[in-house]
């Protein structure tokens, strides 16, 4: 089983993982999944993976979003080995044809990917010891964002850019950005591992020695051919098939907004960051063993009560992401291989959240049992509804991120993750969630056309409300729980119209009277 895999079913009955690990086999059994992915015959160039064709398209309609840029921003602390960590930087890039790769049309009209030979990647280093603490601060912060707003061209490359800020004795900061068409999250875990290897290796005068990692067997480029050639003929039918009899007349989620919607996103977005205590943290995951299902099932399952108490709505659509590296080859690559699953809730009734527990656990279970076929492909076989103001299929979105953010390490140095503020928003709502060793953290992204910071807020406290009420009582029946918001709402509301009186009514007593004179 993938890492992935073991990660998302840990939580799971010995009968429950079997269940749904022999409908993994069923389904590779049915598409003559191959026992390896094979090199392909051109190594300088490539079809689009069909995760890489959407942002292509996006990106031809729109080169200037910086929505598909994601940066990771770390403190360093210790003595760094400036030198040795660039050279070490660079090792990666040769190992990784994905980092080495742009995108153009072929002759025939085909967009391709095409990998340089080779690729020297520049690590800018900005001192910035001699300024103020607080202007110092406000120029990483600054200096920092650059590297992620500034738009990634996919014709001329390249898809990543790192910068290096001298902040102090022994402190530093370090910014690396990369275009998802060439990373996903998975792929900062793989980054960071070898990134390190190859620091301990080159630092302190070290000159390489030490252990080679392991060559790579393929590279992104196999994986997106050998994709492109598996998924096809009666086996891709079937999976469609899957997914059409799921997903079938699924009602629009509207969850009521500030604004009315405008004709187009703009991607324009925030965020406000959500955390657990460890100690509720640890009472979720109690309930979690005591039910039989994993993290992501339970607060997946919060999340659509919470969608249905804003909507009014029992069809509940939300998106997730899931790793898709179920083959062995290719759990140790960096490139875009994340795929998007649709998740649909049926909260019609009075049911208990045990209920919803339960059917959430089925859905998802199917849902990662016919995860090889693409969120791309069956957009185009399924042809929703298209809207240019909305994402197709789903415009919520829910995430347990499982790359780990509490892992980061160089040898002989101390590495922090620095927050990065978002300014972008693919969806409507994205909910990226993340299990640390100080409980649950979280960042809510939202569309700023559609929703203000108040209202954000508003979600998260309810959502809280819902898991706390839910470990408390499973039993808990839905309307109950929807009743407990509405009054929370209806007692902010009033507060909200007392204070303003307040406000009101100190105004009108600083007023001053004038008599009334005559003429």
């Amino acid at each position: 089983m993938n890492a992935d895999l073991q990660e998302r079913l840990k939580n799971l009955s010995p009968a429950e993982r079997a269940r749904i690990l022999k409908a993994l086999r069923e389904e590779a059994a049915r598409q003559g999944k191959p026992d390896a992915i094979p090199k392909r015959p051109r190594q300088d160039s490539a079809r689009l993976s069909f995760a890489q064709q959407r942002l292509w398209f996006i990106h031809q309609l729109a080169p200037e979003i910086t929505a598909y840029n994601f940066l990771l921003a770390v403190r360093l602390e210790g003595d760094l080995d400036v030198a040795a960590l660039e050279r070490a930087l660079n090792r990666v890039v040769s190992r990784h044809e994905s980092l080495r790769t742009t995108f153009s049309l072929s002759e025939g009209g085909e967009p391709r990917q095409h990998v340089a030979a080779g690729l020297r990647l520049a690590l800018p280093v900005i001192d910035l010891r001699g300024e103020p603490e607080r202007v110092r601060r406000e120029a990483a912060r600054r200096l920092i964002m650059e590297v992620a707003d500034e738009p990634f061209d996919l014709s001329r490359g390249p898809l990543l850019r790192a910068r290096l800020l001298r902040l102090g004795a022994g402190e530093h900061a370090a910014a690396l950005a990369l275009h998802h068409a060439v990373a996903d999250g998975w792929s900062l875990g793989v980054l960071m591992r070898e990134l390190g290897h190859y620091y301990g290796r080159y630092s302190g005068g070290g000159g390489g020695v030490g252990e080679e990692l392991g060559e790579l067997v393929v590279q992104y480029g196999d994986y997106a051919e050998w994709q492109r050639g598996r998924l096809r003929g009666e086996a891709l039918a079937a999976e469609v098939g899957y997914w059409r009899g799921r997903l079938e007349g699924m009602a629009t989620l509207e969850v009521p907004t500030d604004r009315a919607r405008p004709a187009a996103q703009s991607f324009r977005g925030a965020y406000q960051v959500w955390k657990l205590p460890l100690s509720e943290t640890e009472r979720i995951v109690a309930l979690c063993n005591r039910e039989g299902v994993t993290m992501f099932m339970t607060l997946m399952t919060a999340f659509q009560i919470l969608l249905h108490y804003l909507t009014g709505q029992v069809d509940i659509v939300v998106g997730t992401d899931i790793a898709n590296r179920n083959h062995r080859q290719i759990e140790g690559l960096i490139g875009f291989f994340v795929n998007q699953l649709v998740l649909r809730l049926d909260l019609s009734g009075d049911p208990t959240f045990r209920e919803l527990l339960e059917q959430a656990r089925a859905t998802t279970l199917e849902a990662y049992a016919h995860q090889e076929v693409p969120f791309e492909m069956l957009v185009a076989e399924m042809r929703p509804e298209r809207e240019l103001s909305r994402t197709p299929m789903f415009q919520v979105k829910l995430v347990l991120q499982n790359y780990p953010l509490d892992d980061l390490e160089l040898p002989g140095l101390t590495l922090t993750p620095i927050p990065i503020p978002v300014q972008t928003s693919k969806y409507d709502l994205l909910f990226n969630i993340h299990e640390t060793k100080q409980g649950l953290a979280a960042t809510l992204e939202y569309d700023t056309d559609l929703f203000d910071a108040a209202t954000i807020s508003r979600f998260l406290s309810h959502y809280e409300a819902i898991l706390r009420q839910a470990v408390e009582d499973p039993e808990v029946k839905l309307k109950a729980l929807v009743g407990r918001l509405a009054r929370a709402d209806e007692q902010r509301q009033a507060v909200k119209e007392d204070r303003l009186a307040e406000v009101s009514v100190r105004k009108l007593r600083g007023v001053k009277r004038r008599p009334i004179t005559g003429p």
